[in-house]
């Protein structure tokens, strides 16, 4: 628990972060719009708080102490989080709930994002907030409500739902296949290869499912997302082994091509992930049952 005494005014916190920035109390009253002596007699407060000088005054100058440094700091993160935290409160005007999910950049916006409106047809007045994550966080750390996960279901104080497994397909620009000769699956050995940084393996699986083990699979350069991937497979930079289902926009426009119809699944799956400290909302609730029903309704089921 927190200590009132311990607590300074946020206008205090604000007028020392300009001042920092600046080093210029003149120049903080100027984007602050206050005196020069508002700042001062601020900062003079803040600092009879902690008992330490938060600047040294060197001439017409000031210049953050070593303590100063030390706060500053800590001051920005917690304004920054006292603004988020403002920000996403002020989102519940006008709505009956809100959901904040972590989401895997590409997946996000290639999958989940064109099938929401599905969801908030249903429930007009819910607000759903989206922010990139790739790795798995601490819950009691970041403010979600639930995660999109891609791998195993395993996540340190999370309890995963299933949504869907990952197929992927080979992949590339449509003139790919007659710049490289490439007519046949195990002709892709020898052309040039795009790699996903997480999946590192996905080319040698593939060749070993089509009975053509090789050692070439390894060149090439790599991307850390799917997005990426493809993206570079479209500007003709290679083949690519990519979700099917997060290149359905090139596919059908023609900026990319399948291939071959070999698939490969793969040891990953997508889940959706919710707090095990917490209980479940109806809203969360409502999002889960829909999430799991759009992909099965996809895998035809």
């Amino acid at each position: 628990m927190f200590r009132r005494g311990f607590l300074p005014p946020t206008g205090a916190l604000v007028a020392f972060e300009c001042a920092a920035r600046h080093e210029s109390f003149s120049r903080a009253a100027e984007e602050l719009h206050l005196t020069q002596g508002a700042i001062s007699r601020q900062i003079r407060a803040l600092e009879d708080l902690v008992g330490v000088a938060l600047f040294d005054r060197i001439r017409q100058r000031v210049v953050l102490s070593e303590a100063g440094r030390a706060y500053l700091a800590d001051v920005r993160r917690m304004l920054g989080e006292l603004g988020e935290a403002t920000h996403r409160v002020m989102g519940f005007a006008g709505t009956r709930g809100v959901l904040d999910l972590a989401v895997l950049p590409t997946f996000g916006a290639r999958w989940l994002v064109p099938r929401l409106p599905r969801f908030l047809a249903l429930h007009p007045e819910v607000t759903i907030n989206l922010a990139a994550r790739i790795e798995p966080f601490d819950f009691a750390g970041d403010p979600f409500d639930a995660a999109i996960h891609v791998g195993q279901p395993v996540w340190a104080g999370g309890i995963p739902t299933h949504l869907m497994d990952e197929e992927v397909v080979p992949v590339a620009d449509p003139g790919f296949a007659t710049r490289h000769a490439v007519a046949r699956p195990e002709e892709l050995e020898g052309a040039p290869l795009l790699h996903q940084s997480t999946r590192p393996t996905a080319w040698a699986d593939w060749f070993a499912a089509i009975g053509h083990a090789t050692d070439a699979v390894w060149r090439g350069p790599r991307f850390d997302q799917f997005s990426m991937v493809s993206q570079a497979a479209a500007a003709g930079l290679g083949a690519a082994l990519v979700p099917r289902f997060l290149v359905e926009e090139e596919l059908a426009s023609g900026r990319l091509v399948q291939l071959f119809a070999i698939p490969l699944a793969t040891r990953s799956a997508y889940f959706l992930v919710r707090p095990d400290s917490q209980g479940r909302s109806a809203l969360l609730e409502a999002f889960e049952r829909w999430l799991v029903g759009v992909a099965g309704e996809e895998r035809g089921e």
